[in-house]
């Protein structure tokens, strides 16, 4: 069956099993849209920003587990992707991007609406393809989904000349795929899985460290499973939130510049660090010298380069992280009486982390008088669904989120951890409750972040997606404020959003609903209203305009170094 290149393209996206892809047309691209009238089983959703469109793949991806597909023009279309890409990039989220490009006769001549969108990704794409012949667009497709959902996952840009749309061969869709030179290793080694064991079991100060490799490897059964067969503590990062029930007694919560006491100070004074799908990023060790210096560390991971990119590792273990787990744990129940002897040993280790939950807990200082944006975030977790998904933007209110919220499933929190774009949260919202219409979706939201991608509430209501929006607004760039108040004497530069919006008009301008909450009174009916309020709603809370987030770890400091909350 001969078909155009347009049509090829949907046809490969229908069989990879893409029901939703976030698209914004252009004259590079028209030919695909028009194809889209043929296309029942695929809905786009016109997303008003092309950045904003990859967000919500993005989010869609996160959430659902598939691959997230988003859709440009070239040009100012195909740039406009390039900061969704980076932030999937750096968070191994599996994406297809789109973008339309000018004929191939005219590539290099500086044509209308033509830049080097391959030149541009290469850096933050896993892989991508500019296609020169419609008969290799099939193929090309088949290896993008492939790359972009193995091994370490991560965007695919597939650049796409107008007239390789236009033109026709016969369409065939491989049934599978061969990289050369690309081949994940999936099985982790066994010799070293036993060395695992056997340095378990020699430890009386584990930790074990995970990071969002086990969320996306859908490992948390088997990390569940090796904590509690082990008795051992663990901790999370921002993107390994969920992956660990937050209200068992063995986490630890969030490690690093924002985390708990307890986990900052497990890590410090462990003497074996089990990572688990994590990078050791900046963020979490903060002065590396300083971090886990008693520990032999164990370094799990399906990507071989972030093995030892950071910290010295004694252990490297490469493969699926959910592979890996279930070896570990079942070499350990095989080994009986000395996995009974090593949760016995470690019980004073328990206690001493025990001791130090009670001694500095994660807490803030109660008010009557002003609305605390903790107290919002443990009201919202206290009336929402058991399976709400949240998307946070970036800033305080994404710490807040990720202190207070307690998180206990994976693919529930979807926040950037990497590239920290403001504007991310709607449009990932947005992607989450297109993936899942039925679920509750909640994006959480400081009211300059907010104002990057609030065009977004017109998709919202377009579509239909009763996404509920929560504006923690202190009329600052709060984090940025944060530390020009503690390192640069309370100069406030460029940080003060004194315009005064109405955000409960702004709603309404777009079709939904709005409420706002100004007292600490007001807070739980302002949620519980919106949650009971059909279509997409805004909830504003006029919170306290200088709090902080805290306890917090200075740049260059090492974790046993907090800022700590009184």
């Amino acid at each position: 069956m001969k078909l155009a290149g347009a049509r090829i393209l949907l046809e490969c996206l229908k069989m990879e099993g893409v029901d939703t892809v976030f698209g914004y047309p252009g004259g590079t691209v028209i030919n695909i849209f028009d194809e889209l009238y043929s296309f029942p089983d695929i809905k786009n959703i016109l997303p008003r920003h092309e950045q904003a469109g990859v967000h919500a793949a993005d989010g869609y991806a996160r959430a659902s587990g598939k691959v997230g597909v988003a859709i440009a023009t070239s040009g100012p279309g195909a740039t406009n992707t390039v900061t969704g890409i980076a932030t999937a990039y750096m968070d191994s989220i599996p994406l297809v991007v789109i973008t339309g490009q000018v004929p191939t006769a005219l590539i290099g001549n500086d044509a209308f609406q033509e830049v080097d969108i391959i030149g541009i990704t290469r850096p933050c794409t896993k892989h991508n393809f500019l296609v020169k012949n419609v008969k290799e667009l099939a193929g090309i497709v088949k290896k993008a989904f492939y790359i972009a959902r193995t091994g370490r996952p991560g965007p695919v840009l597939i650049d796409l000349p107008k007239d390789v749309q236009l033109a026709v061969t016969e369409f065939r869709y491989p049934d599978t795929v061969e990289i050369k030179g690309y081949k994940p290793t999936i099985e982790g080694h066994p010799k070293q899985v036993e060395k695992a064991a056997s340095m378990l079991l020699s430890a009386r100060k584990p930790v074990i460290y995970v990071g969002g490799g086990v969320v996306l490897g859908n490992a948390a059964p088997e990390l569940r499973k090796l904590a509690e067969a082990l008795h051992a503590p663990v901790t999370t990062t921002l993107m390994g939130l969920g992956s660990f029930p937050e209200d068992s007694p063995l986490s630890l919560g969030l490690l690093g510049m924002h985390g708990t006491f307890y986990a900052n100070m497990a890590v410090t004074e462990c003497d074996l660090l089990v990572a688990v799908g994590a990078r050791f990023d900046d963020r979490v060790t903060g002065k590396i010298p300083a971090f886990a210096p008693h520990a032999k560390i164990i370094h799990i991971d399906v990507d071989p380069t972030s093995i030892r990119k950071n910290v010295r590792v004694d252990l490297p273990i490469v493969g699926a992280v959910q592979d890996v787990l279930a070896k570990l744990t079942t070499c350990l129940e095989e080994r009986g009486e000395a996995a009974e002897n090593f949760r016995n040993s470690i019980k004073p280790w328990l206690e001493q982390i025990d001791g130090w939950k009670a001694k500095h807990p994660m807490t803030f200082r109660e008010s009557t008088q002003v609305i605390k944006p903790q107290s919002v975030i443990r009201k919202l977790r206290e009336l929402s669904a058991p399976d709400a998904i949240i998307a946070t933007d970036v800033g305080q209110h994404q710490m807040w989120t990720a202190q207070f919220f307690t998180f206990t499933s994976p693919r529930t929190l979807l926040s950037s951890g990497g590239l920290g774009p403001m504007g991310y949260g709607l449009p990932a919202a947005m992607g989450a409750q297109a993936a899942f219409p039925e679920r509750q979706v909640i994006a959480v939201c400081g009211d300059g972040g907010f104002q990057m991608n609030l065009q977004k509430i017109a998709t919202l209501v377009q579509n239909r997606l009763p996404v509920k929006v929560c504006i923690l607004n202190n009329r600052y760039l709060g984090m940025v404020r944060q530390w020009q108040e503690l390192f640069f004497g309370k100069r406030y530069s460029q940080t003060v959003l004194d315009l005064p919006i109405d955000f409960v008009k702004l709603a309404e301008a777009f079709g939904a609903a709005g409420f706002s909450a100004t007292r600490p009174d007001e807070v739980e009916e302002v949620i519980r209203r919106g949650f009971a309020t059909p279509g997409p709603v805004i909830m504003e809370f006029k919170i306290d305009r200088e709090e902080k987030v805290l306890p917090m770890v200075p740049a260059g400091a090492s974790l046993n170094e907090m800022v700590l909350a009184s």
